[in-house]
């Protein structure tokens, strides 16, 4: 399970969740009563309000959990024809029906409590992300992105941001240009002569070892980058089917080039292929 998974949509639904949660202990009605006397106001685990309890609160929690739980399913998987996304929603439309309808419908003398008012809210906050999400990129962005010192890349390349976001300015200190453009050349270098000192400055560069075989210019070193704008990313069989799609402001990492495209792996382990290249920001 992977945290980093999360959307800022996600995070609002998380936080509906536990406000409708609270709201059911809360009392559902509240009482107008002319004499002293009046019944115990109920909350919404009392069995006399049924089906209060399945129909709003339960309905609600169920679907905060199902669009959560998709986060962390791959991409495609489905129950009953759709993803663990559709049905929450579905659900979260449904609880914040019935809630609607419940405080609309109160009986004579009887008024909504507070439980009633916050599980409304709950619903209709939980119902509006959940279905907003998909299609709004301010909440398709990452809930947690990465920061604080970052491990060494395990292929050797050096430090980089990792998944998340780039650094203050957009690329970290270091890092190459936009995918394709030609790497910086050393000071003193002559042109197409990577690495070649410059006898008129009097120094020496180091040599490479002895015996030691120069790499191929053909071979392929894996780097992060990052995208200009939302690109899909395609089954790494080649199969037209999308299963993920990369957000800009996050880096991805490029382990394998097929031709102009990039074999790309997102943030929870899935690798697709990134047909599109153009514009990418190498980390």
């Amino acid at each position: 399970m992977n945290i980093r998974s999360l959307t800022r949509g996600d995070g609002v639904v998380i936080g509906a969740a536990v406000l409708l949660f609270i709201a059911s202990f809360l009392s559902f009605y509240s009482y107008d009563c002319a004499s002293t006397i009046c019944p115990t106001e109920p909350n919404g685990w009392k069995a006399g309000l049924f089906p209060v309890l399945p129909s709003i609160f339960l309905a609600g929690l169920i679907a905060a959990g199902l669009v959560v739980a998709a986060r962390f399913q791959p991409e495609g998987r489905k129950l009953v024809g759709l993803g663990l996304d559709q049905w929450g929603t579905a659900f979260a439309v449904f609880a914040a029906w019935s809630s609607l309808w419940t405080i609309v419908g109160g009986a004579q003398g009887v008024s909504p409590g507070v439980g009633q008012i916050l599980g409304l809210i709950a619903n209709l906050v939980l119902a509006a992300v959940a279905v907003l999400t998909p299609r709004t990129p301010a909440l398709k962005a990452p809930l947690v992105s990465a920061a604080g010192p970052q491990a060494p890349s395990p292929y050797g390349a050096g430090p980089n941001p990792g998944y998340g976001y780039p650094g203050p300015g957009g690329a970290q200190p270091g890092a190459a240009g936009p995918y394709g453009a030609q790497a910086q050349q050393p000071f003193g270098a002559q042109p197409g002569q990577p690495g070649q000192p410059d006898a008129s400055l009097g120094g020496a560069a180091a040599a490479p070892a002895a015996g030691q075989p120069a790499s191929p210019a053909g071979d392929f070193a894996p780097f992060w980058f990052a995208v200009p704008v939302p690109r899909p990313l395609y089954g790494e069989d080649g199969s037209p089917a999308q299963i993920a799609e990369l957000a800009p402001g996050t880096w991805y990492l490029a382990v394998e080039q097929r031709g102009q495209a990039l074999v790309a792996q997102t943030q929870d382990g899935r690798r697709g292929l990134l047909q599109d290249t153009t514009g990418i920001q190498r980390g």
